[in-house]
């Protein structure tokens, strides 16, 4: 039998932390155990210890003396002091976690000032394609990233918790400063103090579910924490390595390579409290947010380009702008003009602002729309470059220019989405012609009117794209048009209806469905237009779900492939929206190595990816590494761009999609074969804390579709979440052993893998979130929640493939644990899982009393799902 359960000893561990994160874990993890003692007595602080000692016993000799131990103790606690001990791991995950990430910003500083460009940085990327002979100024032109943040329920900590540790987060870099004074140094640990403080004595469980207007709110804390701000650096850097001298000529590539979509509030796919006014509602959130960075942006440039018109003299037509913006804000521009004698450059930027602040609130002098505002900035450029001030035209203010362009007045896409049945009922009434239409078909006509009243309000971008999630065939996107039409009596409304394919069956079908889709009128008249794209969204967690993680994954690339080369062959510019969730699961990963692993030819329409709950707070909570995100993909964008990768692409996948496709199938007969055993709903319901994620109020979407109790109406999220929390990760690696198993008996045997894995960027890629999961996952642990659910037979099965895949997985990868080409990301996870362990023991102690009707027990349950989703960091 394989060691499913490396032993790890805490003081190796700490060898293996580098010094300054240990320094900040020791620092921060002090201040809580003071705190815990100021707030609760020296004895909770010894519970703490005595149960992380018998984790980290048990980590290093998984034994049943030492898992009984750890048991003894878990029982020993009541509901009360079971609690405390939960919340008090938990604090210790958020803080060791804020300690990584601002330990990850440390380590980009110090190899910045390398001599060599960072790994997968832009300027990595800008060299390979220097080597390779490539025109990088076209690459760079060509270039089209849009994330989609969205509102699925996957973010436990509450927002006030975020913001918390944001603030901790800015001290501990304060703190880090070589050369802070003693006295300042003893004010940001007293701050520090406070703030740990307020971390422990807030309520980790939310009293109340969130509305869709809350996740609305704090989605636009990422725009304002760092996504509006930071758009313009990632844009400067790559029009710094696209042609020489930026900042003194304009830039090497048309509008912004980064825009932003949202799903937050358009997304009613099973969410009843999602309706046209809370749609409307979330566009007026956004363009307020939006109008307020442009406002603040135009105000503080405005300042500083202080410029006399003597030294720069206006253009003819900036001072014509000027004139009328004076006659439409006649009272501001009298007194600004007062004064800002003979500085036309910054008084036209000072009525910029101010017509601005009158979009916002709505009154006389606003604009009509960000076309006419970018008009003004580009003229104004163009005042600055004639007047021989190119670096003052293309500084600042190209800034200012290019997140106009990215934002415009509605600071992210708002996408709506429905589920095919909702749409396949509202359009069969329609045919109908009822004298009453019911609350579905009204509800599905109101939303069309809603995305018009957006469009008129802020721009066509602001809201156009309908997502059909589930579509089966054509006819599912006809019936939008067909609604809309109904709905919406407007020539200049604009509507892109977008297929969702979601399981195998429809993946497989996708060429012939999509073939057909572009026959509709309405689709075709919009794909006749100059520049039109067609957009077709990827379903990885449904299809997941039905087939298994690698069944799922090869028919997702298959379907690419397939559809990419029929779009070439249509003359069809094709765009893949990839609908990825946080965990692996759910094709979660590292999303620079997923576009790297992707079909040849299917980047060209750009990238689309939805980024959700904990992975968009990770990603976009701190500056430095959201830049570090962003370039990650740009980089991958720019090297999968070349002929040289797309070659090598066709190659591999000539070489070894037919295995690919072998090991796909035996992995979904294996899949299929557990989903569909009977009484596994129940054995899953009975194996994790899917009743008690359900009732957690961290998401205002129902966890399920529909009431019934039935597996296809469990969402993909809670599913996922749910394996994880009972420390199985199934989802991300159960069927992959057994089909490696009759991989290595056959022609080829391990070899053909391990060459497969060495040459295919999908399958290595695929192979290094395998690992993931089963770093995450604890046989320990895991065997105790299984054989705990009523189902010898399945548990042992369950246990069965994980020990088997366990094996295959480290002999296929040629390596000897998870990760171990990964030491950082190895390293996290050894530090956290005993930690891990003992919110698992103590979830585990107090799930039958949760259920069973026990308040308190339900407290402590909900406390260790939080707790455990920041130990393994990954919810659904």
């Amino acid at each position: 039998m394989a060691q499913t359960r490396p032993a790890t000893s805490e003081t190796a561990s700490a060898v293996e932390m580098p010094a300054p994160l240990r320094r900040d874990v020791r620092l921060l993890s002090t201040i809580l155990g003071r705190v815990l003692v100021e707030t609760e007595g020296q004895d909770l602080l010894e519970d703490v210890e005595r149960l992380r000692r018998a984790t980290i016993a048990l980590r290093r000799q998984p034994n049943a003396v030492h898992r009984a131990t750890v048991q003894r103790i878990v029982r020993s606690f009541d509901a009360d002091r079971a609690e405390r001990v939960a919340r008090s791991f938990t604090c210790y995950f958020q803080l060791a976690n804020l300690a990584e990430e601002r330990h990850r910003v440390r380590e980009l500083v110090a190899r910045s000032h390398g001599p060599e460009p960072i790994a997968e940085s832009v300027e990595a990327a800008a060299d390979e394609l220097r080597r390779a002979g490539e025109d990088l100024r076209e690459a760079v032109a060509g270039l089209e990233i849009l994330p989609v943040l969205t509102a699925h329920p996957t973010e436990a900590r509450r927002r006030t918790i975020l913001e918390t540790l944001w603030r901790i987060g800015e001290l501990v870099a304060r703190i880090d400063q070589p050369q802070l004074p003693p006295a300042e140094r003893e004010a940001v640990e007293r701050r520090l103090h406070e703030e740990i403080t307020l971390l422990w004595r807030t309520d980790p469980v939310r009293a109340h579910r969130p509305t869709p207007l809350d996740e609305v709110r704090a989605t636009m804390a990422l725009f304002d924490q760092t996504i509006f701000r930071l758009l313009p650096e990632v844009c400067r850097e790559l029009d710094r390595l696209a042609a020489p001298g930026t900042g003194t000529r304009p830039p090497a590539f048309d509008g912004s390579p980064l825009r932003w979509a949202t799903w937050v509030g358009g997304d009613r796919d099973g969410h009843p409290e999602v309706t046209a006014g809370v749609t409307l509602q979330a566009a007026r959130i956004g363009a307020e947010h939006a109008l307020l960075g442009l406002e603040a942006a135009a105000r503080r440039i405005a300042r500083a380009l202080s410029v006399a018109d003597r030294d720069v003299p206006p253009s003819p037509e900036l001072l014509r702008r000027i004139d009328r913006d004076v006659e439409i804000l006649p009272r501001v521009g009298a007194e600004l003009r007062r004064k800002l004698p003979g500085m036309s450059h910054r008084l036209k930027l000072a009525l910029c602002a101010h017509r601005l602040a009158a979009t916002r609130v709505r009154s006389a002098g606003g604009w009509d729309g960000p076309r006419e505002l970018l008009e003004d900035l580009l003229a104004l450029q163009r005042s600055l470059e004639t007047a021989g001030a190119a670096r003052l035209a293309f500084g600042e203010v190209q800034h200012l220019v290019w997140q106009v362009k990215a934002f415009g007045f509605h600071l992210a896409e708002l996408e709506v989405r429905q589920h095919s049945s909702v749409i396949r009922e509202a359009g069969r009434e329609l045919r109908r012609k009822p004298a009453e239409p019911s609350r579905t078909l009204e509800e599905a006509l109101d939303t069309f009117r809603a995305m018009a009243e957006i469009q008129r309000a802020y721009g066509p971008e602001a809201c156009r794209r309908y997502i059909v999630s589930f579509t089966h065939d054509p006819e599912d996107i006809a019936a939008v048009s067909r609604l809309a039409r109904a709905a919406v009596d407007d020539r200049q409304f604009e509507l892109d209806v977008v297929p969702l394919f979601e399981s195998r069956a429809d993946l497989e079908r996708a060429v012939e469905v999509c073939d057909r889709i572009v026959e509709i009128p309405s689709v075709r008249r919009r794909l006749a237009r100059p520049g039109a794209v067609f957009e077709v969204m990827l379903g990885y967690s449904d299809s997941a779900k039905s087939s298994g993680v690698l069944c799922a994954n090869v028919a997702l690339f298959r379907a690419q492939l397939e559809l990419a080369r029929w779009a070439e062959a249509r003359g069809i510019r094709l765009r893949f929206f990839h609908g990825r969730g946080g965990a692996l699961g759910r094709g979660g990963g590292p999303t620079n190595r997923a576009v790297l692993g992707q079909p040849p030819g299917s980047l060209r329409g750009g990238f689309k990816v939805t980024e959700q709950g904990e992975v968009a707070f990770s990603r976009y909570g701190e500056p430095s590494l959201a830049r570090r995100h962003l370039e990650q993909i740009a980089h991958a964008m720019l090297v999968a761009s070349t002929p040289r990768h797309r070659a090598d692409g066709e190659r591999c996948w000539s070489t070894f999609g037919s295995l690919a496709q072998h090991l796909a199938d035996i992995s979904e007969r294996k899949w299929r074969l557990l989903i569909e055993r009977p009484g596994f709903l129940p054995f899953f319901d009975n194996a994790t804390p899917m009743r008690e994620i359900e009732g957690l109020p961290i998401g205002s979407r129902p966890a399920r579709r529909l009431t019934s109790r039935d597996l296809d109406d469990v969402r993909a999220i809670p599913w996922v979440f749910a394996w994880g929390q009972s420390r199985v990760a199934l989802p991300g690696w159960y069927g992959v052993g057994t089909a490696f198993e009759e991989a290595v008996a056959g022609p080829g045997g391990l070899g053909r893998l391990r060459d497969m894995n060495r040459r295919w960027p999908f399958f290595s890629s695929f192979l290094e979130n395998v690992q993931m999961s089963l770093a995450k996952a604890d046989r320990v642990v895991a065997q105790s929640t299984l054989e705990a659910a009523g189902d010898d037979s399945i548990a042992a099965d369950i246990l069965d493939e994980f020990d088997r895949t366990f094996d295959l997985v480290m002999r296929v990868a040629e390596v000897d644990a998870p990760l171990a080409h990964r030491p950082v990301r190895r390293r996290g996870i050894e530090l956290r899982n005993p930690y891990v362990d003992a919110l698992s023991f103590l979830q585990a102690r107090f799930l039958p009393d949760a259920r069973a009707g026990d308040e308190q027990a339900g407290r402590v349950v909900a406390i260790t799902v939080s707790g455990v989703a920041a130990g393994l960091q990954s919810t659904g």
